[in-house]
């Protein structure tokens, strides 16, 4: 039966038309188009989340393990039109402490939202029930607005293995340097930005910092999407005004619709019913624990012996890289249903040496091949030979710097030595330094 339900996912997802007719649907999806006071007209970017497909979210393992399509919602597949004043009002009773302005370019964006976008919404709707309670408890412990669990929509559709064009990664959106800053490992062999948990305390810890920084939480806002650096930039070019909506237009494309994104996001998500949105209905996984992995453990090792699939484990534990956890480095984290951990212990030693040479193939040491190929015995012959018979010949000519030596015999000028040598007088001079054409017998001489 589950698996009929998941067929009709793709099915009733993907047979129904657009809400908004669109002439080229992959620029649609990246651009707002908004409209000033004087009438002119501009392009803004779209947050990168907003551009996510649909298909590759309903891939996730836990959408094709506890979500599906609710066949007893009968919503109309229609998106209505309200007055303005009514989403004025709406906004107006979220019970938030960040502002929730109107304006068109909030508006454009629940468009958005509320038109081509809400088969995602109708997704996040459903996965929500999977992060929500993390981010809930992260903003929490570090006092910060519980609305902000929103801003994972806009910036990964709820996917915790999106990755930016930039390489902003997880459900936060971390870049390697901010997530280090804030205590997440990124190596080689895991990293901690694909952590639902541990990225979510790092993003409220963030949050938190750029709120003593600013002071006004659409500016954190902003700060978290292009950094606080360019956000000082806009405020110094506005001539100082700490307003996100005074600053815009000195804002990055992209950062002048994230705060109406967020604003929009904060609206679709409470009043999606409104709009005829169906939430995916959500089958809750089990409860999960973690336990602490003290050597080198891949997770085939643990999928054929506690009869877990390799897929779950990867969706459970998806901040490491390579299906190996690196516990010989230091004590580190698996994550398992509650029902698996004292099999998990009962069973460690099987766990541990089931194919370890077959799957933990780095080794510990190893041998240097010292057998010495035959053309490099040919080679050594050769030099041996070459050094032997220079070495020979050097008692009779030794080879300096600028030449060779030679010895003075009883009676030699320099006349003589020049021409027995090929060279000239003045070069013998020059070259060891003679005046006159004095010499003497048993003395050395350099020639070149």
């Amino acid at each position: 039966m589950k698996k009929a339900i998941l067929l009709a996912v793709a099915m009733i997802l993907g047979s129904q038309a657009p809400i908004c007719a669109q002439t080229d649907e992959q620029d649609e999806n990246k651009k707002i188009t908004v409209t000033s006071k004087d009438g002119t007209q501009e392009e803004i970017d779209i947050p990168e989340g907003m551009e996510s497909d649909l298909d590759s979210l309903l891939h996730l393992y836990n959408s094709k393990t506890y979500l599906m399509v609710d066949t007893a919602c009968n919503y109309r597949d229609v998106n209505p039109i309200f007055e303005k004043e009514v989403y004025i009002d709406r906004l107006k009773k979220l019970p938030t402490v960040i502002e929730m302005p109107y304006n068109d370019v909030v508006q454009k964006f629940i468009d958005k939202y509320s038109g081509n976008l809400r088969r995602s919404v109708s997704y996040m709707l459903g996965a929500s029930n999977f992060y929500m309670p993390f981010f809930e408890q992260a903003l929490e412990a570090y006092n910060v607005p519980l609305e902000l669990k929103y801003l994972p929509v806009i910036e990964s559709a709820l996917n915790p293995n999106a990755v930016s064009r930039v390489g902003a990664t997880g459900l936060w959106q971390f870049m390697i340097t901010t997530g280090k800053r804030y205590g997440l490992e990124v190596n080689s062999m895991i990293d901690e930005r694909r952590d639902p948990l541990k990225a979510s305390y790092a993003a409220a810890h963030y949050l938190s910092d750029l709120y003593k920084i600013f002071d006004d939480w659409n500016l954190v806002i902003a700060a978290y999407n292009c950094g606080p650096d360019n956000v000082n930039k806009a405020i110094r070019r506005s001539k100082g005004s700490p307003d996100y909506w005074n600053i815009y237009p000195y804002l990055p494309k992209e950062t002048r619709g994230y705060v109406p994104a967020f604003i929009a996001a904060n609206y679709i998500m409470n009043y999606y019913c409104d709009h005829n949105i169906c939430p995916m209905v959500t089958e809750l996984p089990p409860r999960t624990d973690t336990i602490v992995v003290n050597q080198d453990l891949h997770f085939e090792q643990v999928s054929k012996v506690l009869n877990i699939t390799m897929e779950h484990i990867r969706a459970l534990n998806p901040q490491y890289r390579q299906d190996i956890i690196n516990g010989n480095t230091k004590p580190m984290a698996l994550r398992l249903p509650s029902t698996l951990i004292g099999q998990f212990i009962d069973n460690q030693d099987s766990i541990f040496n089931y194919k370890t040479d077959e799957l933990l193939l780095k080794r510990d040491t190893v041998e240097v091949n010292d057998d010495v190929p035959t053309y490099q015995r040919s080679r050594r012959s050769y030099r041996q030979y070459a050094k032997s018979s220079s070495k020979h010949k050097g008692r009779k000519n030794k080879r300096t710097r600028g030449g060779r030596q030679v010895a003075i015999r009883e009676g030699d000028t320099l006349s003589e030595i020049a021409e027995r040598h090929g060279t000239t007088v003045k070069k013998l001079r020059k070259l060891n330094h003679i005046s006159g054409n004095s010499i003497r017998a048993g003395k050395k001489i350099r020639i070149k």
